[in-house]
């Protein structure tokens, strides 16, 4: 009788070793990531260095970007500053220099730059992996709109792409990313020093927030890659399912493109599911029942799965099936009409917040 223990596969065991070598052989990254420009990511990397300088670890800088604030300037004269190689009017890191010093930790400023023509390699970030395998830790920095497969996306909400990018799998590879919020008073001044106004601070304001929702994800998405590598590390099957279960409530007069787009993209972030679901409303006028048609077609293309329901207590019915099908977001419609449902007197949606208990719910303001 077998008693449930198998022997190590040798092989198994040998990738095992062979992947642990590797990741103690590796430098760490830890990498300042900023959902816009001038909200201080290069000061807190810097910062951070001078902290490290000052516990005793050798500490490089190994790339400065131009034109750096008074702020910065002012760590920059506490820490060794190896200089860049200028070449055909570009600049690339010193790699020979750095790595002949061979310091603890190397600050590299603006990963996403170009190298010179001809250089050995294109890319910085690609420098700065082989910083890495020589065992040298990195702290860099760079913004969300600089992640190569993220620029179509953010270009959409800025209105402009950026000419240097970083590809999303080395970030996916750091040790620790650190997203760098921006101050309260960030859209006002950017607003101000563009000559703009109140009414502008709040598109930026708005811009800020989808740009923030990326950042994020992208974090939610490398938290991910290190676990699927710690399993594979050691040997573990991937036995979870999905990570997150997204329940989209449309009726005719919420936003539910929006809601059923954004849950399309958090649930493709997160490697989770998304469901639809529309409680059925009495005496709904022709004009509502083809935009509710238009919002489940939408639900469908976008490869959700669709609940149609009759319900006498609507509130009651999406938390009983939010519940029983282990979603772990509601996005729900709200508007400055006292209330959603005619048919219900008191607040539906402060109601399906209270009573959502363990469940995230996530307004959308129509």
């Amino acid at each position: 009788m077998s008693n449930g223990h198998q022997r190590p596969d040798p092989d198994q065991l040998l990738r095992q070793v062979e992947l642990s070598d590797a990741r103690a052989r590796r430098g760490h990254l830890k990498v300042f990531l900023g959902y816009a420009s001038g909200v201080g990511k290069s000061f807190r990397m810097f910062d951070e260095g001078r902290r490290r300088s000052e516990r005793g670890q050798d500490v490089v800088v190994g790339a400065i970007q131009p034109d750096s604030t008074p702020d910065v300037e002012n760590l920059l004269a506490r820490l060794d500053v190896i200089p860049l190689i200028e070449r055909d009017g570009r600049t690339a890191i010193d790699v020979e220099a750095i790595t002949k010093r061979r310091p603890a930790v190397c600050l590299i400023d603006g990963l996403a730059y170009d190298n010179p023509p001809q250089w050995p390699t294109a890319k910085r970030w690609q420098d700065v992996e082989h910083l890495l395998e020589e065992g040298i830790a990195v702290i860099t920095s760079l913004n969300v709109q600089q992640i190569e497969e993220k620029a179509d996306e953010v270009a959409r909400i800025r209105g402009r792409r950026s000419s240097s990018t970083v590809s999303e799998a080395f970030i996916s590879r750091a040790d620790e990313i650190v997203v760098v919020d921006a101050p309260a008073e960030y859209c006002l001044d950017r607003a101000r020093r563009a000559g703009g106004s109140v009414e502008e601070a709040a598109v930026i304001a708005r811009q800020l927030s989808a740009l923030r929702e990326i950042a994020l994800l992208l974090v939610a998405d490398a938290v991910d890659h290190q676990l699927e590598a710690y399993l594979k590390e050691h040997g573990l099957r991937q036995t979870y399912g999905a990570q997150e279960r997204i329940l989209v409530c449309v009726t005719p007069k919420g936003d539910g493109s929006t809601m059923i787009r954004r849950g399309r993209r958090q649930a493709d972030r997160f490697h989770g599911e998304l469901h639809v679901l529309s409680i059925a409303q009495p005496n709904l006028s022709d004009a509502d029942r083809a935009v509710l048609r238009g919002y489940l077609a939408l639900a469908r293309e976008l490869r959700a799965e669709v609940h149609l329901m009759d319900a006498e207590d609507p509130i009651d019915t999406i938390v009983r099936f939010a519940q029983s099908s282990g979603m772990t977001q509601i996005f729900v419609g709200h508007s400055r009409q006292r209330r959603r449902w005619p048919w219900v007197r008191d607040n539906p949606v402060e109601r399906l917040i209270r009573e959502s208990e363990g469940i995230d719910v996530r307004v959308f303001p129509n």
